[in-house]
């Protein structure tokens, strides 16, 4: 008896396993105390234990779904196609759907919609009667043949045109911005590693400030397309000594990678390095090179050299003194808005001539088409500190004048102490930042001055962010240059490296770098 009991009840388990009811299409799935719970209906567990449909939504074909059709006819099926268009073109046709008990057409099934044409296979993957067809439907120059992987909103991103092969890839933003197959995968840049110290070659400059991408007017990628060495009108040849590739110099390190670029109106060397060699900043080094200024800069001004405000006007005799530029031709991602770069500036200039008509220039001119806000500086030079009261400083030994907060690795004291000098005194050297003076060159206590108690043959910035605004996919063009301003001597330097991109448009100048 206990056995014929035992297989009327596994006989009834299965009967039950089979349907939800006498009328009923569906299949029972147990859910916690519930034996038997039809899964494609039912809206507290709907495509599986659990899973509730909310607000207006309905359960239909396990599916929780807004707007499901209605049907009377339980059981009964129809021809469905849920694509807008496509039907019966190319390899799509419509499928087959079913009216639930629950009075909804559940999912159509069998059915074949439009994908994204893959191009070259002789398909018609987007049913629209022509196999391996071209289009870029978001403008962005960049079609389904090209690479471009995400082309309409469609396809999961709510800004298409900044998603395609010409972008860069954006750190945390889910996307796979660059269409390279992977979200989010930011490169480290690893371009700056075996350079040479004294290399001639002006996309060496670019992989040690870590622009490690190179493009072709044509290829339209993003990268430097050429990077050139001139005087600072963009003619003639510098000496080699003013350019150098170093992993430190003296006590201070490089902000990103395994090198940085320096430009120099004498040497570009510390205490000890070679290739070039070091050589005294102060006096300095009389290279026998002098140029116009860039000629686009000094009209922008009015034909006068920009200076630090309640300091004297520095000289045009004589032209831009020692210069060297740096000129690179860049083609922006197509998602970039702004860009940045880590920048030092040192001179012997201070703290004697701070103040002066020998503030040595270090400029960062940009050519871009952008117009949006902020607007970049009128007269291109990105490397300009604009003060808490609109004042406006040049990068240059005289940020070390009126206490402006950007010249901080020095010794506080005196300064301006030489003739036709402003006398002044500093105070923001920043606690513990001489040893980034250590075997500088800079930090040698010098025999010629005593500014009230500073007396060292120079100082430095300390590194800070210039950064600039850009369209994405212009051809844009950035002059690096430094010279020396009204002589040939008591030489200036700079460092410059981490060079990035943002999707954000930036506040274009010179600030402290915190990073």
């Amino acid at each position: 008896m206990f056995r014929v009991l035992v297989g009327f009840l596994l006989a009834a388990s299965a009967v039950i396993a089979v349907g939800c009811g006498p009328s009923s299409g569906g299949v029972c799935t147990p859910c916690g105390e519930d034996s038997c719970v039809d899964i494609e209906t039912d809206p507290d567990n709907c495509g599986g234990c659990g899973i509730a449909c909310t607000g207006a939504e309905t359960c239909a074909g396990g599916a929780c779904t807004v707007g499901a059709q209605q049907c009377d006819d339980s059981g009964a099926t129809e021809a469905c196609y849920s694509a807008g268009s496509g039907n019966g073109v190319g390899p799509c046709h419509g499928g087959t759907r079913t009216c639930l008990d629950n009075g909804f057409w559940s999912a159509c099934e069998g059915e074949v919609t439009p994908l994204q044409d893959v191009c070259g296979n002789g398909l018609d993957e987007d049913c629209t009667g022509v196999a391996d067809d071209e289009h870029d439907t978001d403008g962005d120059g960049y079609t389904n043949c090209s690479g471009d992987c995400c082309d309409s909103t469609d396809q999961g991103c709510t800004e298409p045109e900044l998603v395609n092969p010409g972008a860069f890839e954006a750190e945390a933003n889910d996307l796979d911005d660059d269409c390279d197959g992977n979200v989010d995968n930011v490169a480290v840049a690893e371009c700056d590693t075996g350079l040479n110290s004294g290399s001639g070659t002006g996309l060496d400059y670019a992989k040690a400030m870590d622009l490690c991408q190179t493009a072709t007017m044509t290829d339209g990628r993003w990268g430097v397309i050429d990077a050139t060495f001139s005087l600072a009108n963009g003619m003639g040849a510098p000496e080699n000594v003013q350019r150098s590739i170093r992993d430190v110099f003296g006590g201070t390190m490089r902000q990103h990678g395994n090198a940085m670029a320096v430009l120099s109106s004498g040497h570009a060397a510390a205490t000890g390095q070679t290739n070039p060699a070091f050589a005294a900043f102060e006096i300095g080094q009389d290279l026998g090179n002098s140029s116009g200024f860039p000629t686009d800069w000094l009209s922008a001004n009015g034909g006068t050299l920009p200076n630090a405000p309640g300091c004297p006007d520095p000289t045009l005799t004589g032209g831009a003194n020692d210069p060297i530029m740096l000129t690179l031709r860049i083609r922006v991602p197509t998602n970039a808005k702004s860009f940045s770069m880590s920048t030092n500036f040192f001179s012997a200039e201070y703290p004697e001539w701070t103040c002066s008509p020998y503030n040595d220039f270090f400029v960062v001119l940009l050519d871009s088409a952008w117009t949006g806000s902020p607007a970049n500086p009128m007269d291109k030079n990105l490397a300009i500190y604009t003060s808490g009261t609109n004042m406006i400083y040049p990068v240059g030994v005289n940020l070390a004048y009126g206490n402006t907060g950007l010249f901080t690795v020095c010794e506080n004291g005196g300064t301006g102490c030489a003739p036709g000098s402003t006398a002044g005194t500093i105070s923001t050297c920043m606690p513990g930042s001489l040893p980034e003076l250590t075997t500088t060159g800079f930090e040698i206590e010098s025999d010629l001055w005593d500014c009230a108690g500073s007396n060292n043959v120079g100082g430095g910035t300390g590194w800070l962010s210039t950064a600039g605004n850009v369209n994405g996919g212009e051809i844009m063009t950035l002059r690096i240059a430094i010279w020396d301003t009204s002589d040939n001597i008591y030489d200036s330097l700079a460092l410059i490296d981490n060079f990035q991109w943002s999707i954000d448009p930036s506040d274009p100048g010179t600030v402290i770098d915190v990073d």
